[in-house]
């Protein structure tokens, strides 16, 4: 799942390198930190959270097959 986030986020920014996806790991849930530059947040985010709410249906989508719950925070 980490390495979806991290393709995902990478075809969106203009700084492909700043993008990190940090993992944390929780009793019911898998929390995954994405940090990428700041001059790339808006990309990310979008207008109304457009992207990044597609992003997280992208991610419930995927870990049906894992049978795990995954949250996405965005960071500055």
């Amino acid at each position: 799942m980490k390495d979806l986030l991290i393709r995902i986020a990478q075809a969106l920014v203009d700084d492909p390198e700043q993008v990190r996806v940090s993992e944390i790991k929780a009793a019911q849930e898998i929390v995954l930190r994405l940090r990428v530059a700041k001059s790339d947040m808006g990309k990310i985010i979008d207008k109304q959270g457009r992207t990044v709410n597609a992003i997280r249906t992208l991610l419930i989508a995927a870990s049906g097959k894992a049978w795990r719950k995954y949250r996405l925070e965005i960071v500055e």
